[in-house]
């Protein structure tokens, strides 16, 4: 592999000490054993496919440092390593010591342009309605009791218990009535408060209620169902309702738990589409390239500059875009790579944002900002809020027609703060032209401060240019590198279970991305800027 000739040694051992004993027989070499995680993601191999490829491929031998004789390794240390470096927090190791190597070769640097957009990432765990989930939680926790002590739980359940919960809730067919759907969602929802019981009994071993499935059932019982005493004493179960269905509410969905074996899967939508998993973030470098020709490509065998990940955060489902944004920008300066301009969608900023980025991270954001909603904006006919003038000094606003207004007050709704200008009925009532300004009888005008409203104004006024229109189109490039990780690496299903493991398996999909693109760059393989399909290629106009 061509990046031990041009790089060197990116991975040393030392950064591992922390997650690694120093005491006992020497183990495997951490540097190693990262760089052969990077290059099995690099083709999208198995724990057992990457072990066999580390015995037998010379290749992978030579990148890794290994003697030919070299037997490698059994498949289980690919495993193990992941934990060591979940629990060590080098979870971004891979992705950090990459890029802190391109950085000492001049490869990358800070400044410049980036871009970012993030994409769905399907949860390894089956997607589960509320009755599966029920039944499944009390077969894990059932599951995990029999493990642990399975001379306390024979005291606690019935040999029924076996026939309920014996085999995955997945293994058989639910009923198809929804009354004897509704009464076994109460059967469940019994049960699990019966062995929440008698694992928090008096007399039961106080280990028990630390068991994790216990707490997952717990929680999963605390958003699922509830419970009460009637006047005669006798304990009723339901299931909980939205409180439109006149029920007593559910947990929102960024709290709501959908599997018992990953806590930290959620439920989204984004549009017409949705799933259950992750969100993770991607952002590349795309400061435009000097132009490489034929005879420069010859002459120093390298090919035109690649565009590399520097980012990358993974995120829950229900995670807003806007609300990844500032992490990110973190994560860019503590890799010393945050660059000057920003291209991102519409999804992530704000006119908050905008201020925010500029001011504490030194970053200019390019994005089409969120255009007015008023009915006079939609229609394009009469006054919009653009038509008005605004003096913050004299706390006053002009309208179109030279009338000012008569209050400017300071105020907050839904936890923003605002300014809210309004005109007098008397003022907006004789207006000749009130019918382009307002329905009703005088026009009341929301603001924010003067900085968010002049920003706001100047972004708007400025993405109508052919220029920002025309630095605008680099942020497209972005789905082209969410597609190649994605199919690539496969990181479009999650390998493993756990936000922290999902985190480690992005992280090392983006340093294997980039050494596909390094490798591209150093044998002269030119990039593919001018994909076309074999239809549009053929040349019709000649065959009419």
């Amino acid at each position: 592999m061509r990046i031990r000739d041009e790089l060197g040694v990116v991975y040393e051992d030392g950064r591992f000490t922390g997650a690694f004993g120093v005491r006992g027989r020497p183990g495997i070499s951490p540097a190693q054993l990262m760089m052969a995680t990077v290059l099995q993601f690099s083709e999208n191999l198995t724990d057992r496919q990457a072990a066999d490829a580390v015995r037998d491929r010379m290749s992978w031998k030579y990148a890794l440092g290994l003697d030919l004789d070299d037997p490698g390794f059994d498949a289980s240390v690919f495993s193990e390593f992941r934990a060591r470096l979940v629990e060590g927090d080098l979870a971004t190791h891979a992705l950090d010591a990459l890029l802190a190597r391109l950085v000492a070769e001049g490869l990358l640097k800070a400044g410049g342009r980036a871009r970012t957009d993030s994409t769905h990432v399907l949860g390894a765990i089956r997607n589960l309605c509320r009755l599966e989930l029920a039944g499944e939680s009390v077969r894990a926790a059932l599951e995990a009791f029999a493990s642990a002590a399975p001379a306390w739980l024979a005291g606690v359940i019935d040999d029924s218990w076996q026939r309920r919960y014996g085999a995955r809730v997945d293994t058989w067919r639910l009923p198809a009535s929804e009354t004897k759907r509704k009464a076994l969602m109460v059967e469940y929802g019994r049960d699990g408060y019966h062995l929440l019981a008698a694992a928090h009994a008096h007399d039961a071993p106080v280990w028990l209620r630390e068991i994790p499935a216990v707490d997952v059932l717990r929680r999963v019982w605390v958003q699922q169902f509830y419970r009460y005493t009637t006047g005669s004493g006798t304990e009723v179960v339901r299931r909980r309702e939205n409180t439109s269905e006149g029920g007593d509410g559910l947990p929102p969905g960024r709290d709501r738990l959908i599997s018992p074996y990953d806590l930290d899967t959620r439920h989204s939508l984004k549009r017409d589409h949705g799933w259950d998993g992750y969100k993770v973030h991607l952002t590349e470098t795309c400061t435009p390239p000097e132009t490489t020709t034929p005879e420069t490509t010859a002459a120093t065998g390298r090919g035109d500059t690649p565009n590399l990940i520097t980012g990358v955060l993974t995120t829950l489902a229900t995670t807003p875009d806007a609300a990844a944004l500032d992490d990110i920008h973190t994560e860019l300066r503590r890799n010393g790579l945050a660059p000057d301009e920003h291209l991102l969608d519409s999804g992530y900023p704000s006119a908050d944002q905008m201020i925010h980025s500029a001011r504490v991270h030194g970053i200019s954001l390019v994005t089409p900002v969120l255009l007015d909603h008023s009915h006079q904006a939609k229609a394009r006919a009469g006054y919009d809020k653009a038509s008005f003038s605004f003096d913050f000094d004299r706390r006053r606003g002009t309208c179109p027609q030279g009338q000012t207004s008569s209050t400017w007050n300071p105020c907050r709704q839904h936890t923003t703060d605002v300014i809210v200008a309004t005109w007098t009925k008397s003022t907006c009532g004789p207006c000749p032209v009130r019918d382009l300004c307002t329905k009703g009888q005088q026009r009341h005008i929301t603001l924010r401060d003067r900085a968010l409203h002049e920003a706001t104004i100047t972004a708007r006024a400025e993405q109508t240019t052919d220029e920002w229109k025309r630095r605008y189109a680099a942020r497209s490039g972005i789905e082209g590198t969410i597609r190649q990780t994605t199919h690539v690496t496969g990181i479009r299903t999650a390998r493993y279970r756990g936000l922290p493991k999902t985190s480690l398996e992005h992280n090392i999909a983006a340093a294997a991305i980039n050494m596909i693109r390094l490798d591209a760059y150093w044998t002269g393989k030119p990039l593919d800027r001018t994909r076309a399909t074999h239809l549009t290629r053929l040349d019709l106009t000649h065959a009419a």
